[in-house]
């Protein structure tokens, strides 16, 4: 007589299943990884964060995305390539995004807000500041 055996399921399926329960901040924080550590630890910083930083925090998200995208583009003439990419919930949507970040006196980041017009009125004060 034979007798079917009932087999387990592979390790690999129960762990899915189990990722596939997890909250979206979490696994989107797993995906990150390391990166999101350094930027936790301010060792890396997003283009808002910088913003921030500087009294930018109020411009709109239009802008600030604007922003970001000259960065993107100092970064990578500098460079010869992108920046390291984390994801991180939006500031006002709360929708996860896929975002570059820089060291935190990266000279891109000044770059960006030279190149920009939107944000050259910051500029002018950073350096005031310093000074």
């Amino acid at each position: 007589m034979i007798r079917s055996t009932r087999t387990r399921r592979p390790i690999a399926h129960r762990v899915l299943a189990a990722a596939s329960r997890t909250t979206k901040a979490l696994a989107y924080r797993t995906l990150s990884g390391a990166i999101a550590v350094l930027v936790d630890a301010a060792k890396l910083i997003r283009t808002g964060d910088f913003l921030q930083r500087i009294g930018g925090a109020d411009l709109p998200d239009g802008q600030q995305s604007w922003y970001g995208r000259h960065v993107a583009k100092a970064y990578r003439a500098t460079h010869g390539g992108d920046a390291v990419k984390v994801w991180a919930q939006h500031r006002t949507t709360g929708k996860w995004i896929h975002v570059y970040v820089y060291g935190p006196i990266d000279e891109a980041l000044y770059a960006g807000l030279r190149s920009y017009k939107g944000t050259r009125h910051l500029l002018a004060g950073t350096y005031t500041e310093a000074a």
